[in-house]
Order: structure tokens, then sequence, then C-alpha cells
């Protein structure tokens, strides 16, 4: 909480207070007073500075800060309730003696008390409890500002935490993608230079999509859809065979933002481990843009017998999992699932306020 907030805060109250003590204690004056002119000036003398005042005001003052300043840090903070309890009890008594004798001596020369000093007792009694009631409060007021502060404190940790964790794992996944396109490129150039120039042109936009559009929290999904476009057209250069990739799109991608980057390690997987180049839709990429939510669906064909894709289900699956939390808590669904010598993806994000469960 901000200092200037803590001050207004302590200025407030003790603002009400004076405020309450002048309510209570206009009849006093009055009759103190009797045979004077009442002025308004007087009036603010006698509040601020005449005994009742000060032993009104003092008491309060002195275990207010008590228990905000010392006994909260020494002993609640520490759980030591009993040693906060006779501690405090301590400084209200000690503060209920300043404003016992101060009521007194003003009460006496009101003629509001004609037994002298016996009437001493009771009012130590009453500012004693007066006094311990404003020690309470300072320690609520205490603990609100410090449980305020330790969750401005925690959100702002969280906060970095969550970013450095998505940058952690951005650098951990988009590396995957680079390497294996520069290799494809790579064994290109020997057959056909000029076709390699090309996909090094598609490759060199997609490099700035990752260097400068992927540095916000959300992007146009339609830019995010061009990315992947451009990311599936590098990928054909692994085979000729045009039925070998199916992509298709459905639904209005206007006004809708999503997290950069998000389906890519999907489409690397499937591309990692799609063995028959020659297999009509081997690889099967699919959107379904609604109102809603999007939903994506990634399909490949993988040798069973050659590998169980199991390698997807540590590290990176781990790594896009912990993504998808932190980006879309409980607005995402994330189906995996493997049969039939196929292996798919669903990926569900809402795109409204209302949560997704599994079903």
């Amino acid at each position: 909480m901000k200092r200037s907030v803590i001050i207004l805060l302590h200025i407030g109250y003790w603002l009400l207070y004076v405020l309450l003590l002048m309510v209570l204690f206009a009849p006093i004056w009055v009759e103190a007073n009797a045979d004077k002119i009442h002025t308004f000036d007087g009036f603010m003398h006698y509040i601020f500075f005449s005994p009742a005042s000060i032993g009104a005001i003092l008491p309060a003052i002195i275990s207010f800060y008590s228990f905000y300043v010392l006994l909260f840090e020494k002993f609640l903070k520490r759980r030591k309730i009993l040693l906060l309890f006779l501690t405090g009890s301590l400084s209200c008594f000690i503060a209920a003696l300043f404003g016992g004798v101060g009521l007194t001596i003003s009460l006496g020369k009101a003629g509001l008390f004609s037994d002298g000093w016996a009437s001493a007792i009771p009012i130590t009694l009453l500012m004693f409890l007066i006094a311990f009631i404003h020690g309470v409060i300072g320690l609520v007021m205490k603990g609100f500002i410090t449980f305020y502060g330790d969750i401005k404190w925690k959100e702002e940790l969280n906060k970095k935490n969550y970013e450095m964790e998505l940058t952690l794992i951005k650098n951990q996944l988009n590396p995957h993608f680079l390497f294996n396109t520069i290799n494809n490129i790579d064994v290109l150039i020997e057959k056909d230079a000029e076709k390699a120039s090309y996909y090094l042109n598609k490759l060199s936009d997609m490099m700035r999509f990752m260097l400068y559009e992927t540095k916000t929290e959300k992007i146009p999904l339609q830019k995010e859809l061009t990315y992947i476009e451009k990311y599936i057209e590098l990928q054909k250069i692994r085979t000729s065979y045009q039925e070998y990739i199916q992509y298709s799109i459905t639904g209005n991608s206007e006004n809708i933002e999503i997290a950069p980057m998000l389906y890519i390690p999907f489409l690397e997987n499937a591309f990692k481990y799609a063995e028959f180049k020659k297999q009509e839709h081997a690889i099967s990429i699919r959107f379904e843009i609604g109102k809603e939510k999007i939903t994506f669906g990634c399909r490949n064909a993988y040798n069973e017998k050659s590998n169980t894709q199991d390698d997807f289900s540590g590290l990176g699956n781990q790594l896009i999992k912990r993504r998808l939390e932190l980006l879309y808590p409980e607005k995402h669904l994330l189906e995996i699932h493997s049969a039939n010598g196929f292996y798919e993806v669903k990926l569900v994000i809402s795109l409204d306020e209302n949560k997704l469960h599994h079903h």
C-alpha cells in the first residue's frame, strides 16, 4: 500500500476520533464555562489543550501506536498471543493513568464529580477500556495494511515468475522448429537452389514474426494462421506428394486474438513422427473458429513398430501444458491420444469468460 494512502488512513482515523470528542465534551465545556461567553476558539482550545482532551487523546495515541508499531511486529506477527495480551494491557494501563488524572481534574472543575480523587478509579478503568479498544484498532489497521502489502508483493512476484516461465518455455520450443527447417532447406539446396532461396525468404519472414510479433501477450489470430500456412509450406519440402498434408480452416478469424506460437509445437510433433511421406492425409490439420471458442485438431500417422511417439509425452508436452495453464487457466481443453497408427491432438480455447470443463 502506498505511503500516502497509509498517512491518509491515520489522519482520517484521528479526525473521526477528535470529532467524537467534540460531541462528547461539548456539554462538559458548556458546564465548566457557564459564567463565560462561549466562543468557537474557546471550544477548540478546550478540545486540544484542556486536561480533559489531553486525558482522552494522549492515552488513545499511546495505546494505538504501541500496538501498531511495537506489539504487532514483536508479538502478533510471531504469534506470541499471551505476551501480546500482557504487554498490551500494561501499555493501556499506563496510558489510562494519564487519561484518568486529566479527566478527573477536568470533570472536578466542571463540578460533575464531588468526591474528588475517588472518581479517578472508575475514570481510569473507563480510560483503560478506551485505550484497549484503540490498541485493538491499531492492530487491525496494521494487519490490514500488512496483509494488503503482502498480497500486492505476491502478485508482483507471481507476475515476474509467470513472465520468466513463459520466456523459458518459448526459448525451449522455438529452436526445435528452426533447426528442423534449416536442415530441410539445406537438403534442398543441392537439388534446387532457386527453390531453396524461395524457402529461405519464407523462413526469413517467419523468423521476423518470431522475433517481433511474439513479444506481445496476444496477437491477431489471422497472423498466427498466416505463420502456420508458411510453416506448412516449408514442411512440404520433405515430400513431393501434395496430398500428404490436409489443412482446413472454417469460421471467421477477424477481431480474435490469441497467445503467439500456441499451435506450432503440435505441428512440429506431427511432422516429426509422420514417416509415411506418400500416404494420403498422413497429417491432417484443422481449425474451427467460432464466436465463443477455437477448436484446433492435428492428426498424424506414425509407425507403431518403429516408435510410439512417446517422446512428445515428455518435456515438450509438459512445457505446452504448463504454458496453456498460465495463459488460459480453466479456459482450455487439451486432449491427446493415439490409436490405430494415428496420433491425435485436440485443443479448445475459450474466447469468452466461460470456463471449460472436461467431460
